[in-house]
């Protein structure tokens, strides 16, 4: 079958909106680099085969470079793979598959699973790159006519927790697997920053082909962990309305409390098993307390490290988990408290309503017809 009887598609805004199941055929490393939500990476040449290959390919030319990829890959590996694409084809059928540029290999790719499989799956016109070209330009388009709400406050308010009791929301941190604190890495990696761009892009244009409402999405600051908020959307969430959520200082160190100790070690637990993700979990509290020595300074440091040695012990030892909530606290006071204060005088102009967890979903609801 001639290149030009497989079949492309081109329409990407549909394929995003829709969550389209995407068959990655680019090498992991290439996959690694960026890739989308709904991707999963089924190479047809690994990373070492596509080294030789581009070697091949500088050195002899395209001839020689398609003829090695042909040996590299035939026999029994060239069935294996594409068994696994007609393993995920039959859990999605309504997949489209692509490489970097929607050349060959995709076209390989899927003259393999018709001729073998007698699965026509259609290849995504000008591939990963044409796809990512479209999210990057949809993000700058997106970015200016969006509308979003920010949410602020103290750290411990629940600003996520009320995130993600609102339908119509962004959760950046959620994009960026990290809660957007000192304190705020998670067990797994953080996405690629074209990864965590592609995700954002996709929510956006998910918000305005939904008729452009306003949504809710947490005040952050332009770095989350290792990730950055593209310049475009940024600078539009400098200029939205906050509105800004309230809470005790009990309620704060409960939810701290939650997310730092509870949360998180059952995250650690979870991947490394009990003892492990325990000793995994301490580390991990350890050096975020570490990364933030030269801002609370020495002396308070040294104090805040004291209280954090002992409610680790005590929790190893007998479970107690009360004296978490001492370290919580003065890092609450002496340390969250005082940056929120500092960033929030320049945001003064923005603030259009405060109040409590109640207070607030009803102003969101009846002024700003985000639906909660």
């Amino acid at each position: 079958m001639p290149a030009s009887d497989l079949k492309e598609i081109d329409d990407l805004r549909t394929l995003f909106l829709n969550d389209v199941p995407l068959l990655d055929v680019r090498a992991p490393v290439e996959f690694a680099e960026g890739a989308f939500p709904t991707a999963h990476n089924l190479p047809l040449i690994d990373d070492a085969e596509r080294h030789q290959i581009g070697i091949t390919y500088k050195e002899d030319g395209q001839d020689k470079a398609i003829e090695l990829g042909e040996h590299l890959v035939s026999g029994e590996l060239r069935q294996q793979r594409i068994a696994q694409w007609r393993q995920f084809l039959t859990r999605y059928p309504d997949a489209v598959l692509y490489c970097f540029r929607g050349g060959m290999r995709s076209q390989i790719s899927q003259r393999w699973l018709l001729d073998s499989a007698g699965l026509a799956c259609p290849r995504v016109r000008g591939g990963y790159k044409a796809m990512r070209r479209f999210l990057i330009d949809q993000l700058a388009v997106n970015s200016a006519a969006c509308r979003p709400v920010v949410i602020g406050g103290r750290t411990g308010v629940g600003k996520t927790r009320l995130l993600a009791d609102c339908r119509s929301q962004i959760d950046l941190e959620a994009l960026a697997n990290h809660r957007g604190s000192a304190f705020g890495n998670h067990p797994q990696p953080q996405p690629s920053q074209i990864d965590f761009e592609n995700a954002l892009s996709i929510a956006l244009l998910k918000q305005v082909a939904a008729g452009n409402r306003p949504f809710l999405v947490e005040d952050e600051s332009r770095n989350i962990g290792r990730r950055h908020i593209p310049g475009g959307f940024f600078e539009r969430l400098q200029h939205a309305p906050l509105v800004l959520l309230e809470a005790s200082d009990e309620e704060r160190i409960a939810i701290t409390l939650q997310e730092y100790v509870h949360d998180a070690l059952a995250e650690f637990s979870a991947l490394y098993g009990t003892d492990d993700g325990f000793a995994a979990w301490a580390g991990y509290l350890r050096d975020s307390m570490q990364r933030i020595r030269r801002r609370l300074g020495g002396d308070r440091h040294t104090q805040v490290n004291r209280m954090l040695d002992d409610a680790i012990a005590r929790h190893a030892a007998s479970g107690d988990v009360t004296g978490h909530a001492d370290w919580i606290a003065f890092l609450l006071h002496e340390y969250y408290d005082g940056m929120y204060e500092y960033q929030l005088a320049n945001k003064a102009d923005r603030i259009v309503f405060r109040g409590d967890r109640r207070a607030v979903l009803d102003y969101l609801r009846s002024d700003h017809d985000i639906d909660v």
